[in-house]
């Protein structure tokens, strides 16, 4: 069944844990596809873990779109969301609806995902007026991260809290189907997923959470510039990945690879006449 915004609200209506994970090319999200993911972020995540930025910030819309494109190819029953890159929604409602716009139309996403609580929550409704249904994604936002100094977790003072729960609540009246909740203290997140009516996506923010997500290169051990602490390792893909590359290397040099099953042939006839 495909997924959409619609499921994922009944999700949470049927008390069904939602998984998502992030995908950014064709091979990768028609594998998560077969396994049953509900939704797949195309995250703006790809600064570092695709193109190997300090941060997300320099990602642009082209980008977006390039990853989003390859990644509506491949995924056909997973609800496909597209980032918002930074800049993208900021400065205007107008490019905020035509931006969204072009990730649907153009990058073939089903849904758009924008940070930010109660001061854009004019952009949200305009977005969802448009037809184009909109996650939205509080905590640690990392477009932010210049404001928060830094990799934080968020929300852990009662004033903070209070503000997160009110953004929470501000969104979801915007017209926002789903809500990401990024390194938020655990009773907090649950205390933020009770009090709405649509589901929660957590990272870094517990079990609480109506569902969960997480970049799909530190789940497999793929990006081994740093691991948060809420990621679980599934399996050490970039080990097995240096193993292999390894022995490839150590193969060509020693002449055991190409062997003979690896190759094509031709009639002796023709070589002998080559001149």
């Amino acid at each position: 069944m495909k997924n959409t915004a619609i499921t994922f609200k009944d999700a949470k209506k049927n008390r069904q844990k939602l998984s998502m994970l992030t995908a950014y090319d064709y091979s990768t999200a028609k594998l998560m596809d077969q396994s049953g993911i509900h939704g797949i972020l195309v995250g703006d995540s790809l600064g570092m873990v695709m193109l190997g930025y300090k941060d997300t910030l320099a990602v642009t819309m082209e980008d977006m779109l390039h990853h989003t494109r390859a990644v509506a190819r491949g995924a056909k029953n997973s609800l496909i969301v597209a980032d918002m890159p930074f800049l993208s929604y900021h400065t205007g409602i107008n490019e905020a609806v035509t931006n969204a716009g072009r990730l649907i139309k153009e990058g073939g996403a089903q849904a758009v995902k924008l940070e930010g609580g109660s001061s854009f929550c004019k952009e949200i409704e305009a977005i969802t007026r448009a037809s184009i249904p909109v996650m939205a994604h509080l905590g640690l936002t990392p477009q932010s991260i210049h404001t928060f100094g830094g990799f934080k977790v968020q929300g852990k003072t009662q004033e903070a809290a209070q503000a997160l729960l009110n953004d929470a609540r501000e969104v979801e009246a915007s017209g926002a189907f789903a809500l990401v909740l990024e390194c938020v203290p655990e009773k907090l997140a649950k205390k933020i997923s009770e009090a709405l009516s649509i589901p929660t996506i957590g990272i870094g923010a517990g079990a609480g959470c109506d569902g969960q997500i997480l970049v799909y290169q530190d789940m497999i051990g793929m990006y081994s510039d740093f691991t948060p602490k809420f990621v679980k390792q599934y399996i050490n893909v970039g080990t097995q990945m240096k193993q292999a590359f390894a022995s490839y290397i150590e193969e060509v040099q020693e002449g055991i690879f190409p062997q003979k099953e690896h190759t094509f042939s031709i009639e002796d006839s023709v070589i002998d006449q080559l001149y």
